[in-house]
């Protein structure tokens, strides 16, 4: 199987990593709608919510509530917006949730998410390093 996600969860492809655990990896979009966009998947092959193995939805549930506070006490976002698609619009079929930093007035509107990009390999290291640091210990 040649997923990426699966290759960034194993480290044999280069991601700026926010979180690292047993059972999941989060790390920077690479075409974030803001920057700051975190992606958080299960480190095993899981293609939906629906095939989510039985004891991983709290972990999961649990990581995502922790990245959004990484995301408004590391970068100053005002909020978040947190979501998941299943199939239709999923880009990648692994499952994987979206963390978005949000600010009033930052022009996000219904689920237009237009994208943006790092000015370099350093600016997006800064930002991981910044939720990394932010980042709430496990519960």
């Amino acid at each position: 199987m040649d997923c990426t996600f699966c290759a960034i969860a194993a480290g044999d492809l280069a991601a700026d990593i926010v979180l690292d655990e047993p059972h999941f990896v989060a790390f920077l979009d690479r075409r974030p709608v803001f920057k700051g966009h975190v992606l958080l998947v299960t480190r095993a092959h899981v293609p939906t919510l629906l095939d989510l193995p039985d004891g991983l939805e709290a972990g999961l549930t649990r990581a995502a509530r922790r990245l959004a506070a990484a995301v408004v006490g590391g970068l100053g976002a005002q909020g978040t917006f947190v979501a998941m698609n299943n199939v239709v619009s999923q880009s990648v079929p692994h499952l994987h949730v979206h963390v978005v930093p949000r600010t009033k007035g930052d022009g996000l509107r219904g689920f237009f998410w237009p994208r943006t990009t790092y000015a370099s390999e350093e600016e997006a290291a800064s930002y991981a390093a910044r939720l990394a640091s932010a980042l709430p210990a496990p519960s």
